[in-house]
């Protein structure tokens, strides 16, 4: 649901610039609180795995694709400060190096598929996750979420075009077609999330953020009494960890490999993702504005079009685009992160612990 140029006036445009660059700046601050050495490179893994997961369109009806727009997921998996930072990463890489989504639309994409995306998601989530702490719960929950955070953000664009977009639309017929075929597409992403949430689960349950009850806390026992710091081992579902505490794992070989899984979906499973318009295309193309829709400023630049332009094989784009997020999103989440100290998880303003 990458919004191109020309859709929106320049007041709207300007707006939802505005309410994008607050909403990362807020993030930016926000993410301290959920981000550490441990779990920095765990978010950059996140926003590249959802850059190359968004290249991968599957067909949700006839003549009609849609693909991940990852919010949800990221704030399950990072904390929702940091899932806006995931997908803006992505987006702005997206922008800036595929021409996917409009320059003028940054603001736009960022507030819809990022802001709405992750607001609605990561609230329907703790919703559900309120008073079950199970792991079944977190799978269910993530699918619900995921799946009702696309429509959502297909209804704030409608919500948004009808207020200031540059061809008149009847705002009924249109939020119903935006939220019916993008209710489709959330099927695929609550699918998505719910598979991708519960493999970490089962590997690495203390690198999931929305679930962090299931975690046996790591308790340091100082001289002044006991000092929880950040989580360690899986525990018993139930109200009460129960598990013996062991020490907080870094990431370890999870990174690499999820690395070399993005890389393989980006690179090779990239090739065979449907080319048939996404929802907000075939909306747009049934309801008479595809027509505004501008060229893109960076549209002859060899990444273009994830390489038709420049004439590289898909693939070798969606490598390109992976390494690319990465860096940045490592860069960013890395310089955001609160320092620690002694590795024992805990922020380099508490005071120290005689262990």
């Amino acid at each position: 649901m990458h919004v191109p140029d020309g859709f929106f006036n320049a007041a709207v445009s300007v707006s939802a610039g505005v309410v994008a660059a607050a909403g990362v700046a807020v993030c930016l601050r926000g993410a301290r609180r959920e981000l550490d050495d441990r779990t920095a490179p765990m978010a950059g893994l996140v926003a590249a795995f959802i850059f190359a997961v968004q290249m991968l369109n599957f067909p949700v009806a006839a003549g009609t694709s849609g693909h991940l727009l990852g919010g949800a997921l990221a704030a399950i998996l990072v904390g929702p400060y940091t899932a806006v930072l995931c997908v803006a990463v992505v987006l702005l890489v997206q922008a800036f190096f595929f021409a996917d989504g409009g320059l003028t639309a940054l603001g736009v994409n960022i507030t819809l598929m990022g802001l709405v995306a992750v607001l609605v998601g990561w609230g329907v989530f703790r919703l559900i996750t309120r008073s079950v702490r199970n792991r079944g719960a977190v799978v269910a929950a993530a699918f619900v979420a995921a799946l009702l955070s696309v429509p959502a953000s297909a209804l704030a664009f409608t919500l948004l075009f009808w207020a200031g977009g540059t061809a008149p639309i009847e705002i009924g017929t249109v939020a119903a077609a935006m939220g019916g075929v993008h209710l489709l597409i959330g099927v695929g992403e609550g699918l998505i999330t719910a598979v991708t949430v519960s493999t970490v689960l089962a590997i690495r349950p203390d690198l999931v953020y929305g679930a962090r009850e299931l975690v046996a806390p790591l308790v340091l026992r100082g001289a002044d009494g006991d000092v929880t710091v950040t989580p360690g081992s899986p525990a018993t579902p139930g109200p009460s960890a129960s598990s013996a505490p062991v020490a907080a794992r870094r990431p370890g070989w999870f990174l690499p490999a999820g690395v070399a899984v993005a890389a393989l979906l980006a690179g090779v499973v990239s090739f065979y993702a449907s080319s048939s318009p996404d929802g907000l295309e075939r909306v747009a193309e049934d309801k008479g504005f595809i027509g505004q829709a501008d060229d893109h400023a960076l549209g002859e630049q060899p990444l273009a079009d994830y390489g038709d332009v420049g004439g590289l094989p898909v693939g070798v784009a969606g490598l390109i685009g992976v390494g690319v997020t990465l860096a940045v999103g490592g860069g960013v989440f890395y310089a955001v992160r609160r320092r620690e100290e002694g590795g024992t998880g805990r922020d380099d303003s508490d005071e120290k612990v005689s262990v």
